[in-house]
């Protein structure tokens, strides 16, 4: 049998995922990280938008995740998200509506900004791939 890792996903809302998992790619601030079995210990923040993935047995599952934190421990990853929701759960037009306000919004705070691009592209790239 292929060796697994622990994979839990909460956000404050919900525990979105908890189970055994051969493979985890994550949206990390500084880029993505892919993690299999026997990954050195880490602990990273989460991009303020990103498409998350997982592979449990043969089917692969993607998230939108707004921001967090994931560590890794041997055996274990566990992402603590700010905001997350799965794909199947996305509503693909009200993302692309979000996205083209973000891309027109004018203000001050350019940093603002550029996160809610980025958590509605995440969107728009997670619900796409259901």
């Amino acid at each position: 049998m292929a060796e697994l890792i622990q994979f839990q996903l909460v956000s404050p809302e919900r525990m979105l995922v908890d189970e055994r998992v051969s493979e985890v790619q994550i949206p990390a601030r500084e880029g993505y990280i892919g993690v299999l079995p026997g990954h050195a210990p880490l602990l990273s923040e989460l991009m303020d938008g990103g498409v998350l993935s997982y592979k449990a047995g043969s089917d692969e599952r993607t998230l939108a995740v707004y921001g967090g934190f994931v560590e890794v421990q041997p055996g274990r990853v566990r992402v603590l998200a700010d905001a997350a929701e799965f794909g199947s759960e996305i509503d693909t037009e009200k993302a692309k509506a979000r996205l083209a306000a973000a891309l027109r919004a004018d203000g001050d705070d350019s940093g603002a900004l550029l996160a809610e691009v980025a958590r509605a592209q995440a969107a728009l790239d997670a619900g796409g791939k259901r």
